[in-house]
């Protein structure tokens, strides 16, 4: 698992997405999530303006990244 860390309290998650460098551009972002890729605590998320919070853990692609 790798941590990212956050500047303010929250982010959403497409935010987070390219602030991770999972991804490239928003409508990469989107497609992903609407795709179903995309899971935060474990499950599937298809709003890419999911709130994210310090602790909340995204899977993408295999990989694991957890908001700091």
């Amino acid at each position: 698992m790798r941590d990212v860390p956050i500047r303010d309290e929250m982010i959403r998650l497409g935010q987070f997405l390219k602030l991770a460098g999972v991804i490239e551009s928003g409508g990469e972002a989107k497609s992903a999530i609407a795709a179903g890729e995309v899971a935060v605590n474990g499950e599937a998320e298809l709003r890419r303006g999911r709130q994210l919070h310090r602790g909340d853990v995204v899977e993408i692609g295999g990989e694991r990244l957890r908001v700091t």
